[in-house]
């Protein structure tokens, strides 16, 4: 680890559970000190720095703030800036699934949400912590998935937020190259967190545990170490780009390969 971020601002929405969650206890171990948001009072603070404290990590501040209200980020910068002149890292996580069911489902208001909490974030957090403090974070990284590529049901919406998400990525990267800023994204696949469980339900877990194979299960702690290598100062000279985090799934995941366990998995013709 190249960059010593002990004391350095941390910021992370949505970053009270799950993926988000283990992003922030992964930079708390580090010394970083982490600015979690969540909304509507969905989090367990108690909880929270018990299980930080545990880990020797300095305690987070934990903050409501709805990604989409600008009062609340402004809130937010202004709680940041009383102790940090810089933001290092910005990790913008929050999803909110808007399901489509059928194409009589697709409204233009159902899209406009998801895109105004699931991508927007990424560009105008970025804009205004340059705003409020003169330079943009060291390290801005988005959270995406595989939804852009593959079909997962009831996620056109997410898919759409997530792919204009990782279309700023790039255009960021390459506008504000001369910077000391670094955009990425990356992309997860099959992460079991509550979040996935209410989008697709727990047959789902089972079904893919079966199916593809518990052993491409991503863990929420292996996304967060691939956020710290992104910001580790060793990876620098990613800008840009999409990494995918999928154990090799996408590769292995195919009809070929069911065929070859057809008589494990109790499969026929």
């Amino acid at each position: 680890m190249r960059n010593d971020l002990r004391g350095k601002a941390v910021l992370i929405t949505g970053g009270t559970k799950g993926i988000g969650f283990a992003i922030g206890l992964a930079f708390g171990k580090l010394g970083a000190h982490t600015y979690l948001t969540h909304r509507w009072g969905s989090a367990d603070e108690n909880k929270i720095r018990e299980q930080f404290a545990a880990a020797g990590a300095p305690t987070p501040q934990i903050v409501e703030a709805d990604v989409v209200n600008d009062d609340d980020l402004k809130r937010l910068l202004a709680l940041i800036q009383q102790d940090h002149e810089r933001i290092e890292v910005f990790v913008s996580n929050v999803c909110v699934v808007q399901p489509a069911n059928g194409v009589d489902s697709y409204k233009k208001r159902s899209l406009l949400r998801s895109l105004e909490y699931s991508a927007w974030p990424y560009v105008n957090y970025t804009m205004q912590i340059k705003k409020t403090f003169g330079t943009y974070p060291r390290y801005v990284v988005g959270i995406s998935s595989d939804g852009p590529d593959n079909y997962f049901s009831h996620y056109e919406f997410v898919a759409a937020s997530k792919t204009v998400m990782e279309t700023f990525c790039r255009y960021m990267a390459s506008r504000l190259y001369k910077e000391d800023v670094r955009f990425n994204v990356i992309r997860t696949r099959s992460v079991p967190t509550e979040a996935v469980l209410e989008i697709f339900g727990e047959d789902y877990i089972k079904f893919f545990g079966k199916y593809a194979g518990e052993e491409y299960f991503v863990q929420p702690e292996e996304v967060a170490d691939s956020v710290i290598a992104l910001c580790s100062g060793m990876l620098d000279s990613l800008n840009g780009q999409i990494v995918l985090i999928d154990k090799g799934s996408s590769f292995a995941d195919t009809l070929m390969r069911l065929m070859e366990k057809r008589h494990t998995l109790g499969l026929s013709l």
